[in-house]
């Protein structure tokens, strides 16, 4: 599908470069905007969405693109050329070579066949020999299955077929650029796709696509999303990470959030201090460490579009981890005040609960790694799926005497470990603390519960597979002697008890 036509000499500047593009509508009561200072970038050869509902401002930016309209203020600057510069005849000279379009409602010319409909851009724009271009015609298509009604009027086509010779024609000139406004809106599902993995493989070969679209599905396949709401772009890492929120909540999001910038190694968190913002990471990546006795331990590598902080907001409001930028680059993040936070939350219950278990597994990971010592790699493969429990107090965990083929890590509170002496008496043994374990005596021995173990008080623990405990013990070798040392511990102070 490239042709010589639209050779570009490489460069390193992204391919449609958007700053402060702003468009205000005048009315009887004064300038109403559509766009408040867009700032967007795209590259040459990606293939993106452009996401958002009725009335957000995303058609008046794919007009500003297109140069249907022309913008108040702020600049377009596409393969080099600012278009925001150009008057009208360059603006159609430009639109003519550079940019194909896909219009929603089709606009094929209804006094010329099909085949006519697509060699008319190349004859108005004096691109091809005269041959060529209906050969060309004929090819683009066959592409989108329409060779057999090349000489049709639009007419005698359905509506699907009629779209698809619209995307043909937006091929016609091989533009850099193609824009499409619904493209597959009337198509039925199976020429959908067709037309999406066509535009796919044009990305592929370096052709820049934006499409316009309410198909969440489609939205989720392509390179990117942008969303446009109340005519702002909202990041697309902000989105990703809050991705239970809806458009507005996502752009309140983005006026009360504080953009900042942290160099490779800065410090943006530190443990045991006070916690009082929650921050989206939007550019960049940052480690998570924990501090132990024995120094740092890396629990967890952030990349863009993950979250952090929040475990001090929805708990204690002491800092669990130091975070720092990582890798060569600044980590560029989102900042969000403890009060816009909780407002966050209380707006979305689906976001509130997925944080929730965010803040748990944290917790988990957190716990094991001071037991174990895993390395990073797999402390993530073991914690991936684990899910907290708890008990009230006085509640039975474990009962002496059971089979057993689990033990339990506390995360929360506390638990007595209590054996029955064969005359029938209880023997407080321990009580156990966040951060300790029990239940591994079973999986030492013939697979019964030594003792009983309850919550002395609200207790939070999570339980770990017997294939969980020996993979521990076979990659921690500072675990496996913390357990035969408790255990022999454990079995002394049960010979002990009176």
């Amino acid at each position: 599908m490239n042709d010589t036509n639209r050779a570009a000499p490489p460069t390193t500047e992204p391919f449609i470069v958007v700053r402060e593009l702003r468009k205000d509508y005048l009315s009887p009561a004064g300038p109403v905007p559509a766009l408040r200072g867009i700032d967007l970038r795209v590259e040459r050869g990606e293939f993106v969405a452009v996401i958002g509902k009725s009335g957000s401002g995303k058609s008046t930016f794919i007009n500003m693109l297109t140069g249907i309209d022309r913008p108040s203020s702020g600049e377009i600057i596409v393969g080099g050329t600012p278009i925001h510069t150009l008057d009208e005849r360059g603006m159609a000279a430009w639109r003519g070579r550079n940019l194909g379009i896909v219009f929603q409602f089709f606009q094929m010319l209804p006094s010329l066949t099909l085949l006519e409909n697509i060699v008319l851009p190349m004859e108005l724009n004096g691109l091809f020999q005269p041959r060529e271009r209906r050969e060309r015609a004929m090819h683009l298509l066959e592409l989108v299955q329409l060779g057999a009604h090349a000489h049709k009027m639009p007419a005698a086509v359905s509506g699907g077929q009629q779209q698809r010779a619209a995307i043909a024609r937006a091929l016609a000139n091989n533009p850099a650029l193609i824009i499409a406004d619904e493209p597959t809106g009337s198509l039925d599902s199976r020429t959908a796709a067709q037309i999406f993995e066509l535009f796919r493989r044009l990305a592929a070969e370096g052709t820049t696509i934006l499409m316009v679209t309410h198909d969440d599905d489609l939205a989720r396949r392509v390179d990117r999303a942008i969303l446009i709401a109340d005519g702002e772009v909202v990041h697309e890492h902000l989105a990703r990470a809050l991705k239970e929120l809806s458009p507005d909540q996502l752009v309140e999001v983005k006026r009360r959030a504080e953009v900042r910038t942290f160099p490779a190694g800065a410090t943006i968190v530190r443990q045991g201090e006070a916690g009082h913002e929650f921050f989206v990471l939007l550019e960049g990546a940052v480690d998570v460490f924990v501090e132990r006795p024995g120094g740092e331990t890396l629990v967890d590598q952030l990349a863009a579009g993950r979250w952090f902080g929040e475990a001090a907001l929805a708990g204690s409001g002491v800092r669990s981890a130091t975070v720092r930028a990582s890798g060569a680059a600044p980590a560029v993040v989102a900042a969000l005040d403890a009060g816009a936070f909780h407002q966050l939350i209380e707006s979305s219950p689906a976001l509130a609960e997925r944080l929730g278990r965010v803040v748990e597994r944290n917790q988990i990971r957190n716990q094991i790694q001071a037991l174990t010592a895993l390395d990073f790699r797999a402390l993530l493969d073991l914690t991936a799926n684990l899910r907290a429990q708890t008990f009230e107090p006085g509640a039975t965990i474990i009962r002496q005497g059971a089979l057993g083929d689990t033990f339990f890590v506390i995360l929360e509170g506390g638990v007595e470990v209590l054996w029955q002496r064969p005359d029938g008496a209880t023997v407080l043994v321990a009580r156990l603390g966040p951060g300790q374990f029990f239940g591994e005596m079973a999986l030492l021995g013939d697979g019964r519960r030594l003792a009983s173990v309850r919550a002395s008080q609200l207790a939070r623990v999570v339980e770990l597979s017997r294939a969980d405990f020996e993979q521990i013990a076979g990659r921690s070798a500072g675990f496996g002697e913390q357990v035969r040392r408790l255990a022999e511990q454990r079995r002394a102070a049960n010979e002990a008890a009176p």
